[in-house]
């Protein structure tokens, strides 16, 4: 660089030279290059998450509208009350799409990152190479739970193995699915614990919210019952379930009496078993039982005592719903099962009680 100083009076220099305001513009121009690039790579990057998101959400929406179009209902929660196909279609797309979105804005993260790096200093990549292997050889021994935690929930989303709502038997934990992550899912136990189990422990899988249920009753009698008529007595009882208006919508099958299941010295046990709804197998469970109580008080048959039971594991589990009344009308289904129609009364009285009868059952 060269500097010209004026000779008869020794002030500051007064010309500098050009070289240096032209290294000056070059890195300015330079700076400037790369924050526009910068700059263009991020909202490059807020635009192609926002169009992924997009497309994800309409997909799940095109896919869900269309389930409850099949269904011929207009809220998810009217889902219940319809093939299961539907309800299983819906949670594993929300599900998925939810877990869609978090992928995309991870990845997209990750690479803006990289490409912002290589703008400012394309050595930087170069120069690192030998320190980010050795961290990703350290993040991949200790982040390997992780990775295990990711996969396999991916695995059971797509797989459809659990889904939000469904009661289940995860070894680990036993409850209601409150929420199904990509690396852990939260299940609330009948005590109302929320447990948080990591999908990468999950070995097996036991699902009591798919397909169908069973109700299973074993009721213990006097030794010197009939048992025939005992049997007839349960099976009608179970019948009026069946065939009731209100519970129709969520029994599958006609009632079944298994016969005598074990004897004992004090009782005889016999077991009646009806095919229901998973997400009903409690509701129809109690007004079963409900109703045997009444047809063994019309036999005169007492019961006899029975030891304190606490419920636990899965039998804890099942009651963790509670009562869930229908809050849609019963949908008929066409099968071998002739389709109930109420009997005309023929009078006023009769008439006011089927309406009050509809009344509750609507609401």
């Amino acid at each position: 660089m060269q500097i010209f100083t004026d000779s008869s009076s020794g002030d500051t220099p007064a010309i500098v030279d050009p070289d240096v305001w032209a290294s000056i513009l070059a890195w300015l121009g330079d700076a400037g290059l790369k924050l526009l690039s910068v700059a263009g790579i991020v909202v490059g990057a807020i635009l192609l998450a926002w169009l992924l998101r997009l497309v994800i959400r309409r997909v799940v929406k095109r896919i869900v509208e269309g389930a409850k179009s099949k269904a011929n209902v207009d809220d998810t929660q009217a889902l219940e009350r319809s093939p299961l196909a539907s309800v299983r279609v819906v949670q594993r797309t929300r599900t998925l799409g939810s877990i869609l979105q978090n992928i995309v804005n991870v990845a997209i993260v990750i690479i803006a990152t990289m490409l912002i790096v290589f703008v400012v200093n394309k050595d930087i990549l170069s120069s690192l190479t030998l320190l980010t292997a050795a961290i990703g050889a350290g993040l991949g021994f200790g982040a390997q739970n992780i990775v295990k935690d990711v996969l396999n929930g991916i695995f059971i989303v797509a797989e459809d193995q659990i889904g939000i709502g469904d009661v289940v038997d995860l070894g680990l934990a036993t409850g209601v699915v409150e929420y199904v992550a990509i690396r852990v899912t939260h299940v609330r136990d009948v005590n109302g614990t929320l447990w948080y189990v990591r999908n990468g422990e999950i070995t097996r899988i036991g699902n009591m919210s798919q397909g169908w249920s069973r109700v299973i009753i074993d009721l213990a009698v006097p030794v010197d019952a009939d048992i025939r008529a005992v049997e007839k007595a349960m099976h009608h009882a179970a019948k009026s379930v069946f065939t009731d208006p209100k519970w129709r919508s969520r029994v599958i099958e006609q009632p079944e009496v298994w016969g005598l299941e074990s004897i004992t010295g004090d009782a005889l046990v016999i077991r009646l078993v009806m095919k229901t709804r998973a997400n009903a197998k409690d509701d129809v469970a109690r007004e079963l039982r409900m109703r045997l109580k009444h047809a063994m008080d019309e036999m005169d048959i007492t019961l006899p005592a029975m030891n304190t039971i606490t419920l636990s594991g899965l039998e804890g589990a099942q009651r963790v719903r509670g009562a869930n009344p229908p809050k849609t009308k019963p949908i008929t289904t066409a099968d071998a099962n002739p389709v109930w129609k109420p009997k005309s009364t023929g009078t006023k009285k009769g008439a006011q009680a089927s309406e009050s009868d509809s009344e509750e059952e609507t609401t």
